[in-house]
């Protein structure tokens, strides 16, 4: 592995890690624990959105706790995910970025969902937990409840980072631009 890409691992695993460590604490009921993952993704492909990804959550769960390593699958779905949906050209535009974090959402819900419910009983100590709390509350079953909350609140949170990582990619100057191969399916 070069090292510009191991840089950029690092970078965007820092990312993943100093926004998801905000939001967990100011309760958000978002995650932005993505937008680095989304951003290896379109620099450098899915194999390296991926690696992204599971590198960001285990080493965020030796940091903060378990939760964090449980989700490594979710983390690597959405590098994986981004990553082909960027080789298909959706980040060219703004609706294909909108595109796309729908898709990711998608794959990301038949993930998170049975982990979510079954090694935590629905609760992670994010700000999801309220919504997931809710829906029971009002009859929802637990597994009803968790799946409506992952794809309500990563509907948001994806679309975010991918938005966000695509008008960097957008903002980086030519020359940097062309150290990257994924940044040429960026528009």
């Amino acid at each position: 592995m070069k090292n510009r890409t191991l840089v950029l691992i690092a970078l965007c695993i820092a990312l993943n890690i100093g926004l998801g460590q905000a939001a967990s604490t100011l309760k958000l009921p978002i995650f932005l624990d993505s937008i680095g993952t989304v951003l290896a993704a379109l620099l450098m492909g899915p194999w390296i959105g991926m690696a992204t990804g599971l590198v960001t959550n285990l080493l965020w769960g030796v940091i903060s706790g378990p939760v964090a390593a449980a989700f490594a699958p979710v983390a690597m779905v959405i590098g994986l995910v981004a990553g082909l949906a960027a080789r298909k050209g959706l980040f060219r535009s703004l609706a294909g970025a909108v595109i796309a974090g729908v898709v990711i959402t998608l794959f990301v819900t038949l993930v998170a969902t049975p982990i979510r419910t079954y090694l935590f009983g629905g609760v992670t100590g994010s700000g999801a937990d309220f919504f997931v709390a809710y829906l029971t509350a009002v009859g929802q079953r637990l597994l009803q409840s968790v799946a409506l909350t992952v794809i309500w609140t990563n509907l948001v949170d994806k679309i975010v980072a991918c938005l966000v990582a695509q008008a960097v990619v957008r903002q980086l100057p030519g020359r940097i631009r062309s150290l990257f191969p994924g940044a040429e399916n960026v528009a």
